[in-house]
């Protein structure tokens, strides 16, 4: 089926800016609430959100194949369900609808009222319940910058690196929309020089990592696995991602088993879902991989993206300091490979299960991907606008992360994914 929706040169009756994240070719999906209190799966346009769920009482999605509640719910999961024929029909019927030369609903005021809503009129919710977090570590940039920092540079990378896309399971109940402030965590750390008891307090080394992360429909039964030349079919779309970190208490506890009380206080992601299928003329070549992987992770055609990363620092009252500029394409691990190993076990996954990337680095020093790199442990501290330094995230610090792809006919952005810490209780 053709993605109608992508035509670079539609344009929308609702005005949008030259450099909106949201233009009528973009149409992610995600949730809000309105200030009546009504909870509705929505679109955007520009700066308006759309309330499927009024379009569809109104008979807009007339010969989409949907249950009447579909989109009157608080999360995307039963959508995202329904597979990539469904979310391609929706998308491409939203396209027509608010196209410039239909004005079926444009010339409707009544409808209008009750599906069109300024962005200031709503409040951003977490657009699916993740029953199950994956962190993968998959920027081979950033396995080396930490491995040289942790271990001996010469051996950066362990030597099942470059074989397996590595992984962790996080926890999904302290996933958090853009927006939601985050306390300092309290944890254990290493022991001081000469001590045998570990200390214990707030955090002293919070750290946020940029990432992406896509989210999943039911893909497999218990005991299956997904063909890596199948897994995009049930990848839905991305969100931008922050996987906070707090260095010295996951220094303390990731071995032998791995990150644990130093991630799982907060990971904040954009509100708005963007599907890969708004993301398909974005697509880049794959990095090499040497050594070739294993049959069932070799992928054959495009399967990275061009969307260009960025990250800011904005102590309270303060002007922001863009402190990084990266990109998805540096991963070396691609999400269909990710999707493909997660399942050659036979690990099932569901509607509404989030992969986070991991932290993503470049090749060069301003594009790594978090605040240990940046600063190489602290060593190098970073100086904001306002003249202070930053080894890491201070109390009242907002980090601001940025994603968005662009050619010479469209850009498609992920809006702001935004955290600001507050002081430990």
């Amino acid at each position: 089926m053709k993605i109608t929706a992508n035509n670079p040169k539609r344009k929308s009756w609702l005005k949008t800016d030259v450099d909106s994240d949201f233009p009528i070719q973009n149409i992610p999906f995600g949730v809000f609430i309105t200030k009546d209190d009504i909870i509705t799966i929505g679109s955007r346009i520009g700066d308006y959100a759309i309330d499927l769920g009024a379009l569809h009482q109104l008979g807009y999605f007339d010969g989409i194949p949907l249950t009447d509640d579909i989109f009157l719910q608080d999360n995307l999961n039963d959508f995202i369900a329904d597979g990539r024929k469904t979310w391609r029909l929706v998308r491409n019927r939203i396209a027509d609808i608010f196209d410039v030369k239909n004005g079926k609903l444009r010339d409707n005021a009544e409808h209008k009222d009750k599906v069109i809503f300024r962005m200031d009129e709503v409040e951003m919710l977490l657009p699916v319940s993740v029953g199950d977090y994956t962190d993968f570590y998959a920027s081979k940039e950033h396995a080396t910058n930490v491995g040289s920092l942790f271990r001996d540079p010469e051996n950066a990378l362990m030597p099942n690196w470059v074989h397996i896309p590595i992984g962790y399971h996080g926890r999904s109940s302290s996933i958090i929309p853009s927006g939601t402030p985050i306390r300092r965590p309290f944890g254990q750390t290493k022991p001081a020089e000469g001590s045998n008891t570990p200390g214990f307090g707030p955090s002293k080394l919070l750290d946020f990592e940029l990432e992406m992360a896509f989210i999943t429909t039911a893909s497999n039964n218990l005991g299956e696995r997904i063909p890596v030349e199948e897994a995009e079919e049930y990848i839905f779309g991305l969100v931008q991602f922050n996987d906070w970190s707090a260095r010295d208490i996951q220094a303390w506890e990731y071995v032998p088993l791995g990150p644990f009380l130093g991630k799982s206080f907060a990971s904040t992601i954009s509100p708005w879902i963007v599907t890969l299928d708004a993301l398909e003329p974005f697509r880049v070549d794959n990095p090499e991989q040497d050594p070739k992987p294993l049959p069932y992770l070799q992928y054959e055609g495009k399967g990275s993206f061009d969307i260009n990363l960025q990250v800011g620092i904005q102590p309270e009252g303060e002007k922001e300091t863009v402190v990084a500029n990266s990109n998805f394409k540096y991963m070396y691990w691609t999400m269909a490979q990710q999707l493909a190993h997660h399942t050659v076990n036979g690990c099932p996954v569901n509607s509404g299960d989030m992969m986070g990337s991991g932290t993503i680095s470049g090749p060069t020093k301003d594009s790594y991907g978090s605040m240990l790199e940046l600063t190489w442990r602290g060593q190098n501290p970073l100086k904001l606008n306002d003249g202070t330094e930053r080894k890491f995230i201070n109390d009242n610090d907002t980090v601001v992360m940025r994603a968005y792809c662009e050619n010479n006919e469209i850009r498609i952005g992920f809006g702001e994914c935004t955290g600001k810490i507050l002081p430990a209780k």
